[in-house]
């Protein structure tokens, strides 16, 4: 059995949304000190909706495919469901991970949050 799914290997060997928002309405970024792995997530909302999101990850296959699948499942999405938005779907939508991996699925659900918490802060009319 192979060690990734096709999905997990396609969005590392493709990764969706790569790239930084300048003029970002949030930006979460969070590591893992024990794999090194680190993900930026930049957020761009317009009425309540996201209508950009770039990432910049550093880590492994995992990591990547993890930020660009997260990205994609929030994409034009409101808010409110990207915050809902658990490290367990973004697992699944890759057909699953390995189970040593998944702390890279966790990894884009915190920087996600992390980047729509920035997001209140800068724009706190929003709640």
């Amino acid at each position: 059995m192979a060690l990734y799914s096709e999905k997990v290997m396609d969005h590392f060997r493709n990764p969706r949304n790569v790239g930084v928002i300048e003029d970002a309405d949030g930006v979460g970024e969070v590591g893992n000190e024990k794999c090194g792995d680190i993900m930026k997530i930049y957020l761009k909302i317009e009425d309540g909706i996201i209508e950009d999101v770039k990432f910049e990850t550093f880590g492994c296959a995992s990591a990547v495919a993890s930020s660009s699948m997260a990205t994609e499942l929030i994409k034009g999405k409101p808010v409110a469901e990207a915050l809902e938005l658990t490290n367990k779907a973004v697992a699944e939508a890759l057909d699953g991970l390995p189970a040593y991996k998944m702390h890279c699925s966790v990894l884009a659900e915190e920087a996600i949050k992390n980047a729509l918490e920035d997001y209140y802060k800068k724009h706190p009319e929003a709640k």
